[in-house]
Formats: C-alpha cells, structure tokens, sequence
C-alpha cells in the first residue's frame, strides 16, 4: 500500500479508539452522576467523552501535528487516570471527587484497549508529522 494510505489508516484507527473512549464515557456518566465533589464523576466521564470527541474529529479533519498531540494527550491521560483510579484509592482531590473503583468491568477494559490503540496510533503519526516537517524544511528547492 501507498505511504499515505497507512497514514490515512492510522488516522482512522487512532480516530476509532478515541470514539469508542468518547461513547463509552458519555454512555456511562449518568450512572457516576452522584459520586460528586464541586464536580461530579458523571461531569468528568462528559468531559472526556466531549474532549474524546473533539480529539478525533481533529485527528481526521484538521490532520495536523497539535491535532495529533492533542488526541495522544487525550488517549494517554485517560489512560493513565483510569489505571490510577482502579489501583490507588487518591480520595477526594480538592473539587474532583474520589473516584477510586477497584475492578475491571466490561466498559472499563474496553476504554482502556481504545485508548491505548489510540495512543499507539498518534503516535505513529506524531512521528510522522515529524518526518514529514522534516522533510519539508530539506527538501532542496527547483529553481
């Protein structure tokens, strides 16, 4: 396949992922509506379904370099909260509320495999981004 078929792919892979960590978030919030500090746990699964979202969206139609960091910020933070929030009881964190829940449930396990397919994916196409800037500012100009 041509070189910017597999980047396109990725694209629509990394995409995929953050979609799925969106509906899944924006399906479960109401359940986690009443574990609540100045912010309930339900408010915080609407953000991550909306920046989730927002994530995807740039990372198929704006198809930049910041596009592509800012889904791997997305994927990789909530990653990295989820795992936090299953093993560590944090308790209540100024106004977030405590959202410790030490088992992995159906839902749970399948955000975590889309975000870190979205991860792995931006960030293939960071680096890609990369190359192709690279590229760019070397390659010798026709006069």
């Amino acid at each position: 396949m041509e070189y910017r078929v597999w980047v396109w792919a990725t694209r629509v892979i990394a995409a995929a992922g953050l979609a799925v960590d969106a509906y899944v978030h924006a399906d479960l919030a109401p359940q986690y509506d009443a574990v609540d500090a100045t912010f309930s746990q339900g408010d915080l699964f609407r953000a991550e379904a909306a920046l989730s979202a927002l994530a995807a969206l740039l990372i198929l139609v704006w198809r930049r370099f910041l596009g592509d960091a800012f889904g791997w910020l997305v994927a990789a933070g909530g990653f990295a909260l989820l795992v936090v929030y299953r093993y560590v009881d944090v308790g209540k964190l100024g106004p977030l509320p405590n959202m410790y829940e030490p088992v992995w449930y159906t839902e749970k396990k399948v955000v975590a495999v889309a975000q870190l397919v979205a991860v792995a994916a931006a960030s293939v196409l960071i680096v890609v981004d990369l190359f192709d800037r690279r590229a760019r500012r070397h390659r010798p100009t026709v006069e």
